[in-house]
């Protein structure tokens, strides 16, 4: 990096601005909200200043290397070229700190934008290179802030050394204050400004705290695009303890999980080495039981043909609290991805969702019903069985000229989309990869017209895998959409 961010505390330390402008100003008004000891050298000064008459020294003459003895920062704010060299030299000789005003190539620090929520302070710097960058993620970032925080973090000040004594364990200070400041109580408490009784709701807290049970939050990762995430999802893999993460969930997303969190594989994959599902919902009650805030992060939605319903029983029984973040499930994603609609006006009325990994003892669907024209049929992890499928469609009367798609790793760089007819299923399906999506329907030849994301037929194709038995059975589960 170009520069080490640092805050530096400048109250009652000696500080050297030259100029007496505009500019000038604007960085006064910075250095004395600092504290900073202020010595302005200027032979004239904007009428500005005098609202800042008795806090800094005005001497009234031209910038000489001896205006810095003393001195710890310098600020060259003039529009003079050959006065800031001269300060800048001058300050390098004694080995200060310089900042020449929009000159980052004669600067040994700069000014971030900041963000004043104090004492909590925001500062962003793109090292002089792009400032309407800055300044417009300042504006962003200035909505996303609440003004209350600069008081959360005096009260927070105010209870840590009790966090301190009772809490002995770095772990379980971080988690106290993580819960503490993800608390609805809280924040409702802050935001009527009831600092009284915010803080005895934090004492409360700690008192209770070497008891406390974790929880867990059941995480839909959506079908593999990063920026499908939910807000809400981003925020809980960034606040958990621990994440038991399936195969479905890509790199990308579990790059945004913070970096001192415990990540555990359970995923499933035919072929390979997998977890059972009790071994799953063991290690849940344990991490959870540990007092850790566990994210249990699923594919899609875990709702949808995810065993979410299961593991939640187990929380369940065992007392452990737990809460849902809704995943975009790979149905919309990937299809809207690939161009497809699941319904239209014109071709389809409906949409139903199926599995095509069934248990040993997994009921057939009811194929007559599934065979119905006019809507969308999409399949989760159907490859395997494709012929089967082909062959109940085409016998209980869906044409076998019914336009077909299959979509590999959709959302994600490596989608991939192969089209064909109902009667090539089980041809197109030998190539291709896992996870895929297949979408049967009259809305699939839209896709010639819709298609936006990537190639419209695939030309890439990747390291051949199998279904995923993350998935339920196809016993009568099927998701209507009418």
């Amino acid at each position: 990096m170009d520069y080490l961010p640092m805050f530096a505390r400048l109250e009652g330390r000696p500080v050297l601005l030259v100029g007496g402008g505009e500019v000038a100003l604007r960085k006064a008004r910075l250095l004395l909200a600092a504290g900073a000891r202020l010595t302005l050298v200027s032979p004239e000064i904007d009428p500005e200043f005098t609202a800042f008459t008795g806090r800094f020294t005005h001497l009234v003459e031209r910038f000489t290397p001896a205006h810095l003895t003393g001195q710890i920062l310098v600020v060259a704010a003039t529009d003079d070229l050959e006065v800031n060299a001269l300060v800048y030299q001058s300050a390098n000789q004694r080995g200060l700190f310089v900042n020449v005003v929009d000159d980052p190539k004669r600067s040994s620090f700069i000014f971030p934008s900041i963000i004043d929520r104090s004492p909590l302070m925001v500062a962003i710097s793109s090292g002089g290179k792009a400032p309407v960058l800055v300044r417009l993620l300042r504006e962003r970032l200035e909505s996303l802030l609440p003004r209350h925080l600069g008081g959360l973090t005096e009260l927070s000040g105010r209870v840590r050394d009790k966090a301190k004594r009772v809490l002995s364990s770095i772990s379980d200070r971080r988690r106290f204050w993580e819960r503490a400041f993800a608390s609805n109580t809280l924040a409702g408490l802050i935001e009527k400004q009831d600092w009284q009784s915010a803080e005895r709701w934090l004492n409360d807290g700690l008192d209770q705290a070497k008891s406390e049970v974790g929880e867990v939050v059941l995480v839909g990762a959506g079908p593999g695009d990063p920026g499908l995430l939910t807000l809400k999802a981003l925020q809980q893999i960034q606040q958990a303890e621990v994440v038991l993460y399936d195969q479905l969930v890509s790199p990308e997303i579990l790059d945004l999980v913070r970096r001192d969190a415990t990540l555990v594989s359970v995923g499933k994959k035919a072929g390979a080495h997998s977890v059972p599902q009790e071994e799953t919902n063991r290690l849940l009650v344990e991490h959870a039981r540990a007092g850790n805030r566990v994210v249990r992060l699923k594919g899609g939605d875990p709702f949808m043909f995810g065993r979410g319903g299961e593991e939640l029983e187990v929380l369940a029984a065992e007392g452990i609290p737990f809460s849902v973040v809704p995943g975009i499930t790979a149905a919309a994603g990937a299809t809207a991805y690939a161009g497809i609609p699941l319904t239209h006006r014109d071709h389809a009325q409906s949409a139903v969702f199926i599995t095509g990994h069934c248990q040993s003892d997994g009921k057939e669907p009811d194929w007559q019903q599934l065979a119905t024209t006019n809507q969308t049929l999409v399949v989760y992890m159907g490859l395997m069985r494709s012929e089967h499928i082909q062959q109940q469609l085409v016998s209980h009367g869906r044409r076998s000229t019914t336009p077909i798609a299959i979509i590999e790793r959709g959302t994600t760089a490596r989608q991939r989309v192969l089209t064909g007819t109902l009667a090539e299923l089980a041809v197109l399906a030998q190539q291709a990869v896992s996870p895929s999506l297949i979408v049967i329907g009259e809305v699939v030849a839209l896709r010639e017209r819709l298609a936006w994301f990537g190639e419209k037929s695939g030309e890439k194709s990747g390291e051949q895998q199998r279904d995923n038995p993350d998935l339920d059975g196809c016993d009568l589960k099927l998701v209507q959409l009418a």
